[in-house]
């Protein structure tokens, strides 16, 4: 039998739990990404601590990883913000939510910086998680929680839209553009989407009305007295957006400030919006996807270890699939 006072002993000697995570000392290119070593975190109050098996790549990490998120983002920091997971531990506070409980939304304590996820432990506030859908995979479910939650905010708290109105959602066959298509749809919306040549018919499959191929035509040309523009691509875009609007209209967009002086002389109004990811949303989110009304798109699945190749692919320097990255964390 061993002596008590040597358990103890070896139990002080032991070293703190660890893990391995994207770690960004300096804003930059994706060559400021460094996979280190870091201490593993303990849920404080009100926070919960999840096991990460999959975390979603997206150009919001890309932003804050160069420095121009909208958001302050003290150094150091661990990337990442989308991620499914199991919940490991519970901060006191925290009724709700129990240890083995499976889990998806966003990284990041009380502070909701969009950060944490490309580790294989990260804290989150039970705010902004949910239980996972059931019938997807932890890879497929760390796919959705921004981007769509995104997409549904945009359309209906921002644009306010409701059945019977008509919207142009521009960039559909993206992430985000990809569920306000399919969204639209469900609510009976009147939806026109722009979409490259490739992606027409793919487009066409998510419940877009009219679908527009911007490599051959110009939208204003289709598009006219529109009750809301979604703008998912910024840009020369955008600004010609204003053209297609009715009167009392709204352009929202998720990626730039749109120029309030076009808005003015259009009669219309314009609005930047950053996303708030929130229990209520992810769980309405994961009763869609549960009951066949939602469809997700993985585009490629790599390693964490090879996080910085995935930057490297939001950056235009690799190849970009179609769908969403996500970095496979734990077992799946």
């Amino acid at each position: 039998m061993i002596p008590s006072s040597t358990v103890r002993e070896a139990n002080v000697n032991q070293p703190p739990p660890s893990m391995m995570a994207w770690r960004v000392h300096e804003f930059g290119p994706p060559d400021v990404m460094r996979f280190e070593r870091i201490p593993r975190p303990d849920p404080g109050p009100g926070e919960v601590l999840v096991k990460v098996e999959a975390a979603g790549v997206g150009p919001w990490d890309g932003w804050i990883r160069a420095g121009r998120s909208v958001l302050p983002q003290p150094l150091p920091l661990t990337l990442g913000s989308d991620m499914s997971g199991e919940i490991v531990a519970v901060g006191s506070g925290v009724s709700d939510l129990r240890a083995g409980d499976q889990v998806y939304g966003a990284a990041g304590a009380a502070s909701p910086r969009f950060i944490g996820a490309y580790a294989e432990f990260a804290l989150a506030s039970p705010a902004m998680i949910a239980r996972k859908p059931a019938s997807l995979t932890h890879i497929e479910a760390a796919s959705v929680s921004v981007i769509a939650v995104t997409a549904w905010q945009a359309l209906f708290d921002q644009a306010q839209l409701e059945a019977g109105q008509t919207v142009l959602v521009h960039g559909a066959a993206g992430s985000v553009g990809a569920y306000a298509v399919q969204l639209a749809r469900r609510a009976g919306l009147r939806t026109f989407a722009t979409a490259a040549t490739q992606d027409i018919s793919y487009v066409r499959e998510l419940g877009a009305d009219t679908v527009i191929d911007f490599q051959v035509q110009r939208f204003e040309e289709v598009v006219n007295d529109a009750d809301a523009v979604i703008d998912l691509v910024g840009g020369e875009t955008q600004k010609r957006s204003f053209q297609v609007l009715r009167r009392g209209g709204k352009l929202v967009s998720a990626v730039s400030h749109p120029d309030q002086h076009l808005a003015q002389n259009h009669g219309v109004e314009a609005a930047f919006f950053l996303v708030k990811v929130t229990s209520q949303y992810l769980a309405e989110i994961a009763t869609l996807i549960d009951r066949g009304e939602l469809k997700t798109r993985v585009g490629a699945v790599l390693p964490l270890a090879d996080a910085r190749e995935a930057h490297l692919m939001l950056e235009g320097l690799r190849p970009r699939p179609k769908g969403k990255i996500v970095l496979a964390v734990g077992t799946n």
